[in-house]
């Protein structure tokens, strides 16, 4: 099955301290405010999936085990194994993809969609824009109107 909106989002420094769905692992504030974001978009159907550092592309009811990896670690998860990963999940051919994250995460899932839809990263948007970005998208009043 295809999934025809795919909405993913960045993992988080702060977890809890022992295993959980990946949807209540992540604890940090600016997590909570993709996911938010997140769950209106796919409100009416699609797919939501976390991109952790250390486990790849994972379903938020995914159970995982805490770590500690930061982006860019010799050990964080790869283009080629996102590839994978996305054509295991059925959304390799994702039609629309939105990518509420930072630029490195962004950049990453670029290569596998080239087409995704970025709103967290134009040009001066620092953490304060995006947060107000995040909460307009979760309250419906966002004026970029994904389709």
């Amino acid at each position: 099955m295809t999934a025809t909106r795919l909405v993913v989002i960045p993992c988080a420094a702060r977890k809890l301290g022992h295993p959980a769905q990946a949807g209540e692992l992540y604890v940090g504030s600016y997590h909570r405010a993709c996911r938010a974001a997140a769950d209106t978009l796919t409100a009416d159907g699609g797919t939501l999936l976390i991109l952790s550092d250390l486990y790849g592309l994972v379903p938020t009811t995914q159970v995982l085990q805490p770590y500690d990896m930061r982006v860019g670690d010799p050990h964080a998860v790869t283009v080629d194994k996102l590839r994978e990963q996305a054509r295991e999940l059925a959304v390799d051919q994702a039609e629309e993809v939105i990518v509420l994250a930072g630029r490195f995460y962004a950049d990453l899932c670029r290569k596998l969609w080239p087409h995704a839809q970025t709103p967290l990263i134009a040009t001066g948007m620092g953490i304060g824009r995006q947060l107000q970005r995040l909460a307009a998208i979760r309250d419906g009043r966002d004026p970029r109107h994904f389709s």
